[in-house]
């Protein structure tokens, strides 16, 4: 049992210091920046998507759910972006 709880604290102490928290947002996109790999939301977040995620299967006006991490340091990384429906 002593064993169990000491192993499991060590992986939520890796866990943490790594400084992502994952995240997610339900909006609708307002602009697609096609030569900046970017959407912006109607809320004004601006998201930069990475090169495995096609910014032109977006379109202005469409819902979609962001996921996304942000470290302490501040940067923002999205792992997925999908239509709501």
């Amino acid at each position: 049992m002593k064993r169990s709880v000491i192993i499991a604290a060590t992986i939520f102490a890796i866990a943490s210091s790594t400084g992502a928290f994952a995240k997610a947002i339900t909006d609708t996109i307002q602009s697609v920046d096609r030569k900046g790999d970017s959407i912006t939301l109607m809320g004004g977040k601006v998201f930069r998507l990475p090169e495995r995620i096609e910014v032109e299967r977006f379109k202005a006006g469409e819902k979609v759910r962001v996921k996304y991490s942000t470290t302490k340091a501040g940067k923002t990384t999205v792992s997925s972006v999908r239509p709501v429906m």
